[in-house]
């Protein structure tokens, strides 16, 4: 059995994303900076016959993130897939001219160095398995930067720019990097961006392993 970690759990696209894989067999690592979070959505998953346990970290703090991690692994299989899409705070997207160096810590350590730290944490087990799958969740703002959230728009291109050089690297050990853009808000009756939809979208990026940039529907004018 091999596992599902994904970063950045919560009750709406994460849990969508955990159902899915844990119902294709897959075991479930959920991660979050909150242990009552991650207790509840585990109640959840166990409900729906999921097995899943909760291992909490900040995705600013490599070294909690790098041991949740290793602790999933041992625990409940080799990370087979990993899914980096924890939610971004509000005070990264502050206007471009109100912009200063120290602005940009924040949004770079959440998107490119914790992007970073976990698949240096979960690249040895799929080497070992032979396979595995690498899947970023990113905003609109990861193609088409937006004046109105400059420390977002940085650091998700620079996300971006990290996850492709991942996908022509691994591509020949059979590890499939690939990205989903969700340009607006994710709504439970739409139907391209509900939680469930996205969900099965990003299995099939697992399976079918087809291209690197995925949207969840089209950029708007």
């Amino acid at each position: 059995m091999t596992t599902f970690a994904l970063i950045g759990a919560g009750p709406g696209l994460g849990l969508a994303t955990a159902r899915r894989f844990g119902a294709a067999g897959h075991t479930v690592a959920l991660i979050s900076r909150t242990p009552e979070n991650l207790d509840r959505l585990t109640a959840e998953l166990a409900h729906d016959g999921v097995r899943a346990s909760g291992f909490a970290a900040d995705v600013q703090d490599p070294a909690s993130l790098t041991a949740a991690l290793r602790t999933a692994a041992d625990a409940l299989g080799p990370v087979e897939i990993l899914q980096y899409s924890p939610v971004p705070r509000a005070d990264f997207m502050k206007p471009v001219l109100d912009t200063r160096a120290d602005d940009l810590d924040a949004p770079l350590s959440f998107s490119v160095k914790g992007p970073v730290t976990a698949v240096n944490a979960v690249l040895p087990g799929m080497r070992a398995l032979g396979r595995g799958t690498l899947l970023f969740v990113n905003g609109g703002s990861a193609v088409r930067p937006h004046p109105d959230r400059a420390g977002t728009s940085i650091a998700f291109a620079a996300e971006s720019a990290y996850a492709r050089m991942l996908h022509d690297a691994l591509a020949p050990e059979d590890i499939h990097a690939a990205q989903l853009i969700i340009p607006g808000a994710i709504h439970p009756d739409a139907d391209h961006s509900s939680p469930d939809a996205l969900a099965g979208r990003l299995y099939a990026m697992h399976t079918d392993r087809d291209g690197f940039r995925h949207y969840a529907e089209p950029l708007p004018d």
